[in-house]
């Protein structure tokens, strides 16, 4: 049996982690240039899309409404989101590996998980709207107020920051002796639980309840917008995506965890997500195609008079 004094000693030669090494996507040297193009693509597309449905958004006050209000601070979100994890797989697909220090990779953490939680609660108040219209147009008006979607969007962010911090807290509160190498593209919670020299058993537990309390509260609140939902099958298709990933990377402990299998998950709701969102809001509906070939005129307009007047001044 160990004594006290030699714990003690034990715990001294014990060296904590300063730094973690990021093993990427893959290290076949043949995939990563085709992969960095694949995900540059990807990227330079969910950039355009988010943005752009943002500034259309501001810019035509035909899409001042509920509706456009919540999918504008989705597209903002999702931009977030993206930048926060999709350079981080650019570099390491360019570079092999990726040292992150311990500071920024629990920044990273963090913000990634709040990006997570604020769009999990942008859906389900996205999902609320649809049912109000929908279901009851009569009292549409009179429910979807300003103060009404300025109160669900500024608590889906208070939300998700404080989501995110008790997910920091619970992760980082454990210690990191072991390994620093990360079997992940970016420091996602259960790719560098599983690295902690602690007892994990009460931290898996508390990110299994809030991760199924999120799950559940959109489910709950999506119950009586299921008429709503049906309407829009491809809105259906990206929710489904997006908490069947969440649900198959977080509601299992991190022993049970395939880094692999994890890593082409988490592919699919950090970076394919945030590009489809914008399409799939988008390409059918009539009042955003409206808007950008306004928008699109008046910036041929512009720049045609510029142009006019800069050869004129020649």
């Amino acid at each position: 049996m160990v004594s006290i004094k030699s714990q003690k000693s034990l715990m001294r030669n014990r060296t904590e982690v300063t730094e973690f090494l990021l093993l990427g996507l893959t290290d076949d040297p043949h995939l990563q240039l085709p992969l960095f193009i694949t995900f540059l693509l990807i990227y330079s597309i969910t950039v355009a899309g988010n943005l752009g449905m943002v500034l259309l958004i501001l810019l035509d006050s035909r899409l001042h409404t509920p509706m456009y209000f919540f999918l504008g601070n989705l597209s903002m979100v999702d931009f977030c989101s993206s930048s926060n994890v999709t350079p981080t797989v650019m570099a390491g697909l360019l570079l092999g590996e990726k040292i992150i220090s311990y500071i920024a990779c629990a920044v990273q953490m963090f913000l990634f998980a709040t990006f997570i939680c604020v769009e999990n609660y942008l859906l389900a108040a996205m999902a609320y709207d649809r049912y109000a219209a929908v279901c009851k147009p009569l009292h549409y008006t009179t429910t979807m107020t300003t103060n009404v979607c300025t109160g669900l969007v500024l608590g889906s962010y208070a939300c998700g920051f404080l989501s995110a911090a008790v997910y920091i807290g619970n992760t980082f509160s454990l210690s990191f002796c072991n390994s620093n190498v990360v079997h992940h593209f970016f420091c996602d919670i259960p790719a560098v639980m599983v690295l902690s020299c602690s007892e994990k058993q009460v931290s898996e537990l508390v990110l299994i309840y809030v991760v199924g309390f999120h799950i559940f509260f959109f489910k709950h609140s999506g119950t009586g917008a299921q008429k709503a939902l049906s309407t829009c099958a491809s809105h259906f298709t990206a929710v489904s995506i997006f908490y069947g990933t969440s649900i198959f990377m977080y509601l299992q402990p991190s022993s049970s965890h395939s880094m692999d299998t994890d890593k082409i998950a988490s592919v699919f709701y950090t970076i394919v997500i945030p590009m489809l969102n914008p399409v799939v809001y988008s390409l059918r509906n009539k009042e955003v195609k409206s808007a950008f070939l306004k928008v699109n005129r008046a910036f041929i307009f512009w720049s045609h008079k510029y142009l006019r007047s800069l050869i004129l001044a020649l």
